[in-house]
């Protein structure tokens, strides 16, 4: 019997069983490096490595342990729950979309893979090599998990080509966890909404994938709580300048998922979602989460954060179309506007709130 990625042990397993096959065209799209696109990252791996875990032992082991038992082994690939899909049959724009979705999906995922498996590669400390080659090898299975779904269309993601060519971006260990905490839990919160909705409306299931989105979001929980206790082993990282680091990355995170999203409105209404209310649901519950570790929430229902998250989309759309015709000085009014469209949501005052003595949560959505 072939073993397929889903049931690989380590991600060097799941990446190897890859298919070779792939479409040049889906490969250039993960390639582009734009604001709105999935980056490869590159830190500073003898920090990381230098965490002590010990003060918060009680926490942390447990969450290994159940990394460990690997309870989404054998899950991420397709079943007689697998749907046949009829991609020549599908609304051409829907098709558009929906693949540009699986892609930016497949290169998010791998690109926590490709940064985690060089953790455990360089590192020495056991406990963070041991994190980071199980957070390797679920965001592996993920991402290999995605490409069977595209090769279904006709295309599919050279991984290791990506591993070689893709640009990195360097960024701090710090900057890492916030950013990194909160594609995690941002994910979750993504795909549990998505899983939920489609329960309740089953006649808008137009693809399979998305009945494996419970656990998919799962281990990306996991994930969030594992980067919630490295922050906890240094309190300076919630404290001083550092909050208004975070409120950087929330409003940042926040406000590419808002943009994103609004690229992509025939998925949307296929899904039977309206992507203002999407958008709400999915904010209001990554705020809940992040209160695990963050000492501050965004005020998403603040009077000034619908209208600025508006102007931030406009101003993408009028920069793309700028582009698009090669007018410079719309680019650049454009670029002004999505900047102070991006100040406006900053500058909206934070909540502030105790953050508990007990980080770890369980999946509750």
């Amino acid at each position: 019997m072939n073993m397929h990625s889903a049931d690989a042990a380590t991600a060097e397993e799941a990446l190897a069983l890859q298919d070779t096959i792939d479409s040049d065209a889906a490969t250039q799209v993960a390639m582009q490096d734009t604001l709105l696109t999935p980056r490869f990252y590159t830190t500073d791996f003898d920090e990381l490595d230098a965490i002590d875990v010990s003060n918060i032992r009680d926490e942390w082991d447990p969450l290994i342990d159940r990394m460990l038992s690997d309870p989404n082994k054998g899950h991420f690939k397709k079943n007689q729950d697998w749907d046949t899909v009829d991609w020549a049959g599908m609304e051409p724009t829907l098709k558009k979309e929906f693949i540009d979705f699986l892609i930016s999906s497949c290169t998010a995922e791998f690109s926590g893979c490709v940064l985690y498996k060089e953790m455990k590669r360089r590192g020495s400390n056991k406990d963070i090599t041991q994190l980071f080659q199980l957070m390797a090898r679920d965001e592996a299975r993920h991402a290999g998990f995605i490409n069977d779904a595209l090769r279904e269309a006709g295309v599919a993601v050279n991984l290791g080509f990506l591993t070689q060519k893709k640009k990195y971006t360097y960024f701090r260990p710090k900057f890492i966890y916030y950013a990194t905490y909160l594609s995690e839990k941002i994910g979750y919160a993504r795909y549990i909404t998505i899983f939920r909705h489609l329960e309740q409306n089953p006649q808008h299931r137009f693809h399979p994938i998305f009945k494996w989105f419970e656990e998919w979001c799962n281990d990306e929980f996991a994930h969030g709580e594992a980067f919630a206790l490295l922050m906890k082993t240094d309190p300076k990282l919630t404290r001083g300048i550092n909050v208004w680091w975070i409120k950087f990355f929330l409003t940042a995170v926040y406000g590419t998922m808002y943009v994103r999203d609004h690229q992509r409105p025939a998925f949307h209404k296929a899904l039977g979602v309206d992507p203002d209310w999407y958008a709400h649901e999915v904010f209001t519950k990554t705020s809940k989460l992040s209160e695990q570790i963050f000492p501050i929430t965004l005020d998403i229902d603040h009077p000034r954060w619908d209208a600025a998250l508006k102007r931030l989309q406009k101003a993408n759309v009028d920069l793309a179309a700028a582009k698009a015709k090669g007018k410079k000085l719309a680019q650049f009014g454009a670029s002004l506007r999505a900047g102070l469209a991006f100040v406006a949501l900053y500058t909206i005052p934070a909540k502030k709130h105790a953050v508990p003595k007990f980080t770890r949560l369980e999946p509750s959505y």
